[in-house]
């Protein structure tokens, strides 16, 4: 998969000549109802022996408009696991044009010429919802339009679940619920978060529970705090582990919140390691306990609910 980062404006250079099926959309966890344009986008392509090439933004528009600080701003997938996505789903370009004041500010009809035609789309594939531009007047509905015979519009209705819309919004409060099948329902894959280890207060080696403590990538959104049962992967291998999301209240009050990763069957030094960490099942929400005991023997018990989840699977 060829990725092209772009900078409005661009220099033409940049595109490769040849005529492309086009995917557009913000992708932001790359979701069932995503996947839905892509493939649809992806089939069309084999059928008119064409490449296909995604679009996507570097950034939240909203962050561009003022409606988010970035600083809040949490997403679903940073670029990098976007573009795992999307080679999974054999994309063969992947756009990633950096969203600036000055690219936003493009007029409906001028995005049509410079980021379709200009990029040699044949067939132009997108969410019943998506704009590209004020909603009134760059919506689906206007597109053929704009398109004027240069190239063909297809539109994906909204995909759902339960009567639900698939969407980023619904899959982020479920996240926020702890809600790890329904979230991963709505993903078709595990929800994850990169990360590396780092050294923490070494308190769970002393409780018999040593953990890898794991700065998360800033930017990616996070479950609710509680136990988890988890993967973790280390290189190119995936191990069991029951996961911490908290702030250890047990040891006291107004402390930072970390997480902590126990690895089932595992002890070797990995401070350093970038990891992956892939969330299956929230175990129970984060307790104070009265003793370290009480700790000890939850997490004895956590251990053992981990060890069930995975069983099997």
């Amino acid at each position: 998969m060829k990725v092209i980062e772009i900078h409005h404006p661009y220099d033409m250079n940049q595109i490769p000549q040849e005529d492309i099926v086009l995917a557009m959309g913000f992708f932001d966890g790359v979701h069932l109802g995503h996947q839905k344009v892509i493939k649809t986008a992806k089939k069309i392509a084999n059928e008119k022996k064409l490449k296909l090439a995604v679009m996507t933004f570097n950034q939240h528009p909203s962050i561009v408009f003022q409606k988010i600080d970035p600083d809040k701003m949490n997403y679903l997938s940073t670029l990098e696991r976007k573009e795992e996505l999307m080679a999974d789903l054999e994309v063969d370009i992947f756009y990633i044009i950096e969203f600036t004041s000055s690219f936003a500010s493009l007029p409906p009809v001028d995005f049509v010429n410079q980021y379709m035609v200009d990029l040699h789309a044949k067939v132009v594939v997108a969410g019943f919802d998506y704009t590209y531009g004020p909603k009134e007047i760059a919506d689906m509905d206007h597109l053929p339009k704009y398109a004027d015979n240069r190239f063909e519009v297809v539109v994906i209705e909204k995909q759902t679940t339960e009567d639900q819309k698939i969407s980023s919004t619904r899959i982020r409060k479920e996240l926020a619920e702890g809600n790890m099948e329904t979230t991963n329902a709505l993903l078709g894959y595990a929800y994850q978060v990169p990360g590396r280890v780092v050294h923490g207060d070494a308190r769970g080696r002393l409780l018999g529970f040593p953990t890898a403590n794991i700065q998360v990538v800033s930017g990616v959104r996070l479950p609710k705090a509680g136990i988890y049962a988890v993967k973790i992967k280390l290189g190119h291998q995936w191990h069991i582990g029951m996961a911490s999301i908290g702030y250890n209240i047990t040891f006291g009050d107004n402390r930072p919140m970390t997480v902590e990763v126990y690895i089932l069957d595992f002890n070797e030094d990995i401070y350093g390691e970038q990891v992956e960490v892939a969330w299956y099942h929230h175990l129970r929400d984060e307790l104070k306990f009265d003793s370290v005991e009480d700790l000890i023997k939850q997490l004895k018990q956590d251990e053992l609910d981990t060890a069930n989840y995975f069983k099997g699977k």
